[in-house]
Formats: C-alpha cells, sequence, structure tokens
C-alpha cells in the first residue's frame, strides 16, 4: 500500500519467498520494479559529457555489475580502417629484401677464429710445505693450562652454542674474547636487554608558540608540538588563524596531539593562505580520509610544501574512492617530493610515486651537449633538446 508519505509493504516469511521462487534483493530492496524500465533509451538519451560522468560513478569492484561493463572505454582514437593481413606481410617481405645487409670489417674465412680466444685461469695450488702449520698436541697437554674463560671461548668456536649464552658466543665468533670469570652456565638464558631511560616530555608551551605565530614572530621557524596530549580545540584554532598571515614559519609538527576533523577545517582554510610552510607533519592523530584528501587539495593552491605526513591514522582504510581522488590531486602538485600516506590500491600508489619521483627529478641538474641546465623553473622542450637526468 502506498500513500503520499509512507510505503507500507506486507510482511513475508521464508516459505512464502521459497514458493515465489526466490526474490532478486539489493540491499535489502525489491528489484522487480526496475524490469520493465528502458534503460536502452534512457542511455542513448544522454550526451557523452553524462556518460562519462556516469562511468566515473562506477565502482570496479562491484560484482552486481558485468566485468566487460566496469572499465569506461577510454579508446577515442578513430579508425583507420580495416586489417588486411595479406598486404602486411608483403609489405614486411619485401622491406627486409630491400635492407642492406650490415657491412664486415674483416670478410668471413671458414675455420679463423675472430676476437680475443677465451683461455681459462690458471689456479696456483696453496698446497705448498712450507705453508702448512702441523700441530701435534696431545690432548690432555694441550686444555691442562686452559681456564674456564679459554673453554668457553673454545666451544663457541666449535659451534656449541647450546652450553653457551648469546654474549659468550658472540665474543668467541668475531675473536673478541672473554670476560673475566667467564664460566659455563647450567641453564642458558638470553641477554637482559639494557635499560633505556624513557624520552623527556615535550615542553613546549602551546599557548605562548600560538600567540607567536599570530604575532608572526621571526625566531619561530619550527614548531614541534609532537606528544602534548589533551591541547584545547580553541588553541589549535587560534594557531591554525595565526598561520593564515605568518610568513616566517617552516615546519610544523603536530604528531600524536589528537588532532581531530573539526579543528583541521580551520587548518585547510590556513594552508590555502599560507606561503611559507614547507614541511608538515600530521601522523598518529585522528583525521578521516575525506579530510586528508581537503588538505592536500589545499596543498595545491599555493604549492609551497614539499613534504607532508598524514600516515597512521585512527581510521587505518581511506577508501578506494578517496585514495583515487588523492591520486589525482598529488598529480596535479609539482613541488611535492615527500608524501607519508599508505595506499592499499596499486594504481594508486603507482601514481604517486611516479608523481613523487617526477617532482623530484625536475629539481636535479640535466645536461646536454656539454652544457649544465636547472630546470628546476625551466620549462625545455624535448623537439630540441635531448636531457639526461644526473642522479
Amino acid at each position: 500500500m502506498i500513500t503520499k508519505t509512507t510505503r507500507i509493504f506486507k510482511p513475508k516469511t521464508l516459505s512464502d519467498l521459497k514458493e515465489a521462487g526466490g526474490i532478486s534483493m539489493l540491499y535489502g530492496r525489491d528489484l522487480k520494479e526496475y524490469e520493465n524500465l528502458p534503460i536502452e533509451e534512457i542511455l542513448n538519451k544522454l550526451t557523452e559529457e553524462e556518460l562519462e560522468q556516469l562511468s566515473n560513478e562506477v565502482d570496479p569492484d562491484d560484482s552486481h555489475i558485468p566485468p566487460h561493463l566496469r572499465c569506461r572505454d577510454q579508446t577515442r582514437k578513430s579508425s583507420t580502417g580495416p586489417l588486411d593481413r595479406k598486404k602486411l606481410l608483403d609489405f614486411l617481405t619485401k622491406y627486409a629484401k630491400e635492407q642492406e645487409d650490415w657491412p664486415e670489417n674483416k670478410p668471413f674465412q671458414t675455420g679463423v677464429k675472430r676476437g680475443k680466444v677465451w683461455v681459462p685461469k690458471e689456479i696456483k695450488s696453496e698446497n705448498n710445505d712450507e705453508d702448512k702449520i702441523l700441530l701435534d698436541l696431545d690432548d690432555d697437554a694441550a686444555l691442562k693450562d686452559a681456564s674456564e674463560a679459554d673453554l668457553v671461548d673454545l666451544a663457541g668456536i666449535l659451534g656449541l652454542h647450546s652450553m653457551l649464552n648469546q654474549d659468550q658466543y658472540h665474543a668467541s665468533i668475531v675473536n673478541k674474547g672473554q670476560n673475566l670469570g667467564t664460566k659455563f652456565e647450567s641453564i642458558v638464558k638470553a641477554t637482559q636487554p639494557k635499560k633505556v631511560p624513557f624520552l623527556p616530555d615535550n615542553d613546549t608551551d602551546v599557548e605562548k608558540t600560538s600567540r607567536q605565530i599570530a604575532e608572526n614572530d621571526a625566531s619561530v621557524e619550527e614548531l614541534n608540538w609532537n606528544n602534548i596530549k589533551h591541547i584545547p580545540r580553541d588553541t589549535f584554532k587560534k594557531l591554525f588563524e595565526g598561520l593564515k598571515k605568518n610568513t616566517k614559519l617552516r615546519k610544523l609538527s603536530l604528531t600524536n596531539t589528537g588532532l581531530t576533523d573539526g579543528p583541521a577545517e580551520k587548518l585547510v582554510e590556513a594552508i590555502k593562505q599560507n606561503k611559507s610552510i614547507t614541511t608538515l607533519n600530521l601522523e598518529s592523530n585522528f583525521l578521516s580520509g575525506a579530510m586528508i584528501r581537503d588538505l592536500i587539495a589545499a596543498l595545491n593552491e599555493n604549492q609551497t610544501v614539499v613534504e607532508f605526513r598524514a600516515a597512521n591514522q585512527r581510521p587505518q582504510i581511506l577508501g578506494n574512492r578517496i585514495e583515487m581522488e588523492i591520486a589525482k590531486l598529488v598529480e596535479q602538485n609539482k613541488k611535492l617530493k615527500n608524501l607519508g600516506l599508505n595506499f592499499d590500491v596499486p594504481d594508486a600508489r603507482l601514481r604517486v610515486t611516479q608523481r613523487l619521483q617526477s617532482n623530484s627529478d625536475d629539481s636535479e641538474y640535466l645536461y646536454t651537449d656539454s652544457r649544465v641546465f636547472n630546470i628546476q623553473h625551466a620549462h625545455v622542450s624535448q623537439n630540441f633538446l635531448t636531457l639526461f637526468i644526473i642522479h
């Protein structure tokens, strides 16, 4: 029963569905109402732009769509006519017969070897009587005066590692010598790891530094808020508002600070206006895939950031659509060289890698005709110059 506001379906039991021969369902909806739609007529009325837009919306991993319909048609080359196999073979045969043989410096002669004849290398015999060292000692005499440390060293040389601990065995292998008082242990244990003190906490004053950024303090060129817990949202917003007009800051690191999408929206606006930051690190936070995409899109405004890191976020999987959108944005950036981000889609990972490699190569020195060019900001036509990358 259908009304203006609601649609009421009569509930069906599993037995009713079996008697009806089953029903095709997609995301919990009945598809029988779409069986009589003139899909071909609707597609014929669409323009080329609308068809291309529709093909971009198709998910290539959707199993409900036939495989031959998941990929869009990208062959726009006009036809050059039907293939004539006989004419092609005749042309190749004629071309091969008309080709001249490569000229030879010396005419061929039967039985004459050309070039250098390989001669096996002579191996000198090392069994000289002078080099032999004879050791003929009685076992009791050899081990009579040996200390327990010497016996431990001998056990390690003989490969009896099950009788020694790790330090004793390693010392015998590298011929380092055993420590004084070294003895055999009845129970072999691993060496206890050395205690390393924890790194000191980050004592950066977030309120003071955010105020310095807003005042465009020339002494603050690098700002590190890494591992600072419980930073208020208002403090993040003050920092990002100050970045809009700041011209001194070069590196900004906000790793493991609990940054979320809310304050990050202000960071997107700040990146679009800031022209001084070259390194931005936002790893180990709570940013979503859509926010990371917006941040990378903001980098394309001024294209001054050369290193951007945003890996290890709370949502581990970005998704195919987000990764492909990020790959398209990175391809539009000509200055980004380092991108710290994990991609699960091979196509997106390959395209991003090629773009970053191309950006790094553009800043290298290229040479041709014994002249050296720095093409970091130059555009050179390949029709006139042959450039070789110097790695």
